[in-house]
């Protein structure tokens, strides 16, 4: 089983910054993706930003330019910094994590509880 932990959210100003972090945890053999998520009220879950393991990177085109993603490949950690935050960007963020635990396993994808943005004045 594999745990991941969101942490940094909380209430922001508009064009502020805001830094969220993610860590998985237990048992990784290969950590293929790990990624960031948001739901609005009323909304669908949408991809914020990704990285894969050889560091390639994918954001939602509403954060292209304001978000960047990183990773700590030996800590199994994600960091989202998020600059010029709106108030569109209020959500929840949550955390994925895609893994396997040996090699003869396929990858399953798992899920933080998430942690709550906002973005207000």
């Amino acid at each position: 089983q594999v745990e991941v932990v969101e942490t940094g959210g909380g209430l922001v100003q508009p064009g502020g910054s805001l830094k969220l972090s993610c860590t998985a945890s237990g048992n990784i053999f290969s950590l293929y993706a790990m990624g960031w998520y948001r739901q609005a009220p009323g909304k669908q879950r949408e991809l914020v930003a990704a990285i894969r393991s050889g560091g390639w990177r994918d954001y939602g085109d509403s954060v292209k330019g304001r978000f960047s993603i990183s990773r700590d490949n030996a800590e199994n950690t994600v960091n989202l910094q998020m600059n010029s935050l709106k108030p569109e960007d209020t959500a929840v963020y949550y955390c994925k994590c895609r893994s396997a635990d040996s090699l003869a396993n396929p990858y399953e994808d798992y899920w933080g509880q998430g942690t709550q943005v906002t973005v207000s004045s």
